[in-house]
Parts: structure tokens; sequence; C-alpha cells
């Protein structure tokens, strides 16, 4: 399957483009690529998709910040165009026109744009669709550098048993919507820049339909859905971090009327870890060790996410160094490869001392090597502030 393309490159644009300019860019493309100006044009209908798959994630604020920053990956679960993998993640042509009209105003057919993906002027009747559940889920340090399944207890809207979500008590208890004579849609004719087009709008009567319930189902009065409850089991991959987005495709709430389930959107937080702290998939530890450790070296324990492991530290460590341990870090959501865990190092000093450890410091402090050592402390100063100020 091939790479996708930046958005930004697919529309033409920055990475600081405006809201109007990505607008105008996708309104470009459109028309440029559209179907009707290129009939039986299969790389036309790809960069068509594109473009609206394009528009639709950077035209959102939520989705454009992902994307800004975990690029493609981000957007698998972020719903929309860009929500599934390879393309469209399941949304219809019926979904990029619904879109190109909140560019152009209404859904477009007939006479100006139409035919070429089905049209809506043919009396096709909209397909019902649920509305989406929004959840949080906190995990543990550990839980994300591993994965990890929860299950979860959700209230949630679910299809009616009695009547199987049509909302009518039974099969002869419909008739043909009187507003779209069944059609589920009723059009106009407008006048744009493109001249005289056919715009069409969901029928108000029907909301689509195409036809109406005479009779009513008596448990879910019409509605076609009941309040349920359920669990769902939920697989979250290694390396989600705060705030990004998963979705859990048909486990959100049934639709009236039938139609097919929205999603479950999952936001991801991360509880607060006692030992370390998270930078991108890098993991930083704060390690306190005592002077004469730092003076005389020796072998500490750290944390890593799973275990514990010893590190060496050299004679005269000083405060602020920082000991990388390579791979022991958090995964790549994307799968390419680990961080690091970054221990820096900070020395104790105790804030009190007795009379016989206070004889010895000052004994100590008049010895050639610690004299030395404050003089190179203070050279090292001084060198900064020269290379400062050049």
């Amino acid at each position: 399957m091939a790479e996708k393309r930046d958005y930004y490159e697919v529309l033409g644009v920055s990475r600081d483009a405006s809201a109007d300019e990505i607008k105008k860019a996708y309104r470009k493309a459109a028309i440029k690529y559209h179907p009707d100006k290129n009939p039986g044009d299969k790389e036309a209908e790809e960069k068509f998709k594109e473009a609206a798959e394009a528009y639709d994630v950077l035209s959102n604020p939520d989705k454009k910040a992902r994307y800004d920053q975990f690029g493609h990956a981000g957007m698998s679960g972020a719903g929309g165009f860009g929500g599934g993998t390879g393309g469209f993640g399941g949304f219809s042509m019926e979904d990029i026109f619904s879109q190109f009209g909140d560019i152009f105003g209404g859904h477009f057919s007939g006479g100006g744009f139409s035919g070429g993906f089905g049209g809506f002027g043919g009396g096709q009747q909209r397909v019902n669709r649920g509305s989406d559940l929004r959840i949080k889920v906190k995990l543990t340090l550990k839980e994300i550098a591993n994965g990890t399944t929860k299950k979860l207890k959700i209230n949630k809207l679910n299809q009616c048993d009695r009547c199987g979500g049509t909302g009518a008590k039974d099969s002869g208890a419909f008739k043909t919507c009187p507003t779209c004579n069944g059609a589920g849609y009723v059009t106009q004719v407008v006048n744009t820049f493109f001249g005289r087009t056919q715009s069409t709008q969901t029928c108000p009567t029907c909301h689509g339909e195409g036809k109406v319930v005479t009779d009513p189902c008596p448990k879910c009065h019409g509605d076609g859905t009941v309040k349920g409850e359920d669990v769902i089991e939920i697989k979250i991959p290694a390396g989600v971090g705060e705030g990004m987005q998963l979705s859990v495709s048909g486990k959100g709430n049934a639709a009236h009327h039938g139609g097919v389930n929205g999603d479950l959107l999952v936001l991801i937080e991360e509880e607060k870890d006692p030992d370390f702290v998270r930078d991108g998939n890098d993991l930083i530890y704060n390690l306190n060790i005592t002077v004469p450790t730092a003076l005389l070296g020796g072998a500490v324990e750290v944390p890593t996410v799973d275990s514990r492991v010893k590190i060496k530290i050299d004679p005269g460590t000083q405060a602020g160094k920082v000991l990388r341990l390579k791979g022991k870090g958090l995964p790549d959501v994307n799968g390419y490869g680990r961080g690091d865990i970054l221990v820096v190092i900070d020395v104790a000093v105790p804030a009190k001392l007795s009379a016989d450890e206070k004889r010895l410091v000052e004994q100590l402090a008049q010895s050639p090597s610690f004299r030395s050592a404050e003089s190179t402390s203070k050279q090292n100063i001084f060198d900064r502030m020269r290379s400062f100020f050049r």
C-alpha cells in the first residue's frame, strides 16, 4: 500500500497556514479533481478523496493538533475521514460530499456535481448513524509501556430488541414520506459561481429515511433505541500518550430507526508516576547520591518501568551529570524503537553535621584535592561566563 502523503503537501499549504488558507486550498483542489470534471479518471478520483481527507483533518483544530504532533499515526482513532487505516476508514462518497457542501453550500448533485458517485438526486435514502460516545481512560506508566486491555462498563443507546431498531410496531406500520415521496431528500436549484446547480438537502419530515412511522413500537416509542449498559473490551497499544484519542468502531450509540452504530472515542490520560517524568518516549529519573558516593564512586540501583537495574557511578561524579540507559524508555506508538531513561545525578548534602563530622569536613577542605577541585569549579564558571558574553 502506498505511503500516505503529508496533508499539508496534499493541499499545497504551509504548516502555519490559516484556516482560511486551508479552506481556499481545498476548494481549489476539489474543483480541479472533482469527478464530474474528470470522468473515468481514477487518478483524479483518488486525488479528490485525498484532498477531502486532508481538509477533514486540517480544518478541525483538535485533529490538526494531533496530526501536527503525531503525524498520520495520531489520526488512527481520530474519527472522520482520516480515522481509519488505508484512507477513509469506511466513509462513503456521501460523507465526502456532505463535507464538500460545507465549503460550497449544500450537497451537490444533478446538473452540477453529481452522478459520478451515485449522487443524492437518484432517490437514495440516507443511512442513519448513531452518535459517538467519548470516554476517558487513565493509564499507569507501566500500562503505557506494555500496552493493556481495559474492560469498561458504558451506558449507551442500544437497538430496540422489540422492533429491531425500526421504531415501528410491525412491518406494516410505515408509509412513504409525503414530503420527499420516498427519496429522502428535497432539491432546489441554486445559483453559484459554477452556474446553476441543484442543491440537495435532507428531507425535514423523514430526516432522509424516505418513510415515516404510522404506528410506533410500544417499547421504544418509535425511536428505535433503548437505554442500556454494555461491557466493552478495549485494546490500548503501547506507547500512547496524554491527549491521544483511540476509536473503537461501532461501539457507540445505536442509530435512531436503524442504521449503523456510532464509534466509541477513547481519550487517553496518564497517571502521574512517582519515579519518572515523561519527555516524549524518554523517561527522566532524578537520582540522589551521597557525598561519599559522588567522591568515591560505586554502584547504585535505579528503577525502570518494569524492574530495577544497577548502574555504575564514577568517582568524582558531579551534580547535574546525566547517565543514559539506552532503550529502557517507552516504545514509540508507531513501532519505531524505544526511548531512553535519563538518570540525572543530584548530590544529597546533609543539612546538619555533628561536631566531629564538621571537624572532618574542615580538615578535608584544607587538603590539596579539595582546594584544587574548588579552584577548577570556579574556573569552569568563569569560562562559561566568558563564552556567554563573546
